[in-house]
This record gives structure tokens, sequence and C-alpha cells, in this order.
């Protein structure tokens, strides 16, 4: 049986694509670039800053430029956290559907603690989330297991009794690692060269709306 719940953030419990492309876009702009369709952006933001720089930008870290291209972005970011970001439609029905049978659930996300804790205060979920595990929380980060351990730690719970959902391969690779169930949210920021169905996950779902109904399956 399934009690405790962990989430990834980006492109799992809250759709942040919105805010990182129109900060990435706004970057692009002060440097006399035209922008980018989100669209475009999208399939880039559960990957992280630097994937998103390189997309734009062209540039890699280490590359000269980058550093201050990533810091205007971050703080462009930082600036308007939640302008745009909500949790994914049927989010909402799934954490009250998991407070009200007691069942625990939080947040393991890759994104440093200085942008994940603004978001999670601004989006009222930070006195809900029974814990919140960011990039720089450890030393490790997924795919890595450490943080999901250690999120399972703080809410005292099994790893064998715990599930763990993402939109990432790291995040897949981080539970199973970790002695979790793994779910994949198909509706988060997966590329369209992915191909979730190699990532060994114990399930997959279209809609936070499914999510409830496959936490039962895993009970009988």
């Amino acid at each position: 049986m399934i009690e405790h719940i962990l989430f990834d953030l980006d492109g799992t419990l809250a759709d942040t694509a919105d805010d990182l492309a129109n900060a990435l876009n706004a970057i692009r702009l002060k440097h006399g670039l035209t922008t980018l369709p989100n669209e475009v952006i999208r399939p880039t933001v559960s990957l992280g800053g630097n994937a998103m720089i390189k997309l734009a930008f062209d540039l890699e870290e280490g590359d000269t430029g980058f550093e201050l291209i990533r810091d205007e972005f971050l703080n462009y970011y930082r600036a308007n956290i939640a302008q745009e970001t909500c949790l994914f439609e049927g989010m909402e029905e799934l954490l009250n559907s998991l407070e009200s049978e007691n069942k625990p659930w939080g947040i393991v996300t890759n994104k440093p603690s200085w942008l994940t804790d603004p978001l999670v205060k601004a989006m009222s979920l930070d006195k809900r989330a029974a814990c919140l595990i960011s990039g720089d929380t450890l030393e490790h980060r997924k795919p890595h297991p450490a943080p999901i351990l250690h999120a399972c730690k703080l809410m005292q719970s099994n790893p064998a009794t715990t599930i763990y959902i993402g939109d990432a391969q790291r995040d897949i690779e981080a539970g199973r690692r970790a002695g979790t169930k793994t779910l994949i949210a198909l509706y988060g920021y997966i590329d369209d060269g992915d191909n979730p169905a190699d990532w060994c996950a114990d399930g997959m779902v279209s809609s936070p709306f499914e999510i409830h109904d496959k936490l039962s399956e895993f009970c009988n």
C-alpha cells in the first residue's frame, strides 16, 4: 500500500513553464535576440537552467558569457517567479484527497532552494508539504537516490510504501534507486525525442486526475 507520495516540482506538481519561458525570452530581448515560442522552450524546463541557456543562447557551461546569461535569467525568474505558475489541472483535487486520507506528500526537486522556497510559498504549499527537498539540500541531486531517501527519512516513511512521481528520466532513476515505486507524469515537460516506456517506471499517467486511481492499483 502506498502511504507517502513524493512529487517532482516543475512539470509534475506545478506548471512553471510559462514563467521560465518569459524569463528566458526577456533575457534574449535584452541581448538583441527575438523571442522563442513557449512550446519550443517547454520541453527543456525539467532539464534545468543550463539546458535552457543552451537552447536559447547556444552556450555551454564554461563558455564565455554563460555565467552572466544564467545569472540574468535566474534573477529575472526569481523576481517574477509565480506570475503564471499554477498547479496542473486536477492536482489540487489530488492533494485534497491525499490530505483527507492522511497520506503525507512532499516535494523533491533539483531546483535550488533560493528558487524553490519562494515558489512553494507563493503557491501556498509550504505549510501543506510534509517535506521540501531542493537541489542544494544535500550534496547529491537526482538521479542520485539521496534526495528521495532523505525525504523518506523526514516523513518517517518506508521507501517501499512510498511513490515518487516525476516527468524526467532522472526522476524515475532516482526513485528506483531509492527503492520507491515510480510514476511518470506524461503531462509534464517531456521532449518528443524521449521514450518514457524505456524508463522502467511502475506506471504512467496522462493527467493528475489519474494519479489517485493509479495509487489504488498498487494496493491490489
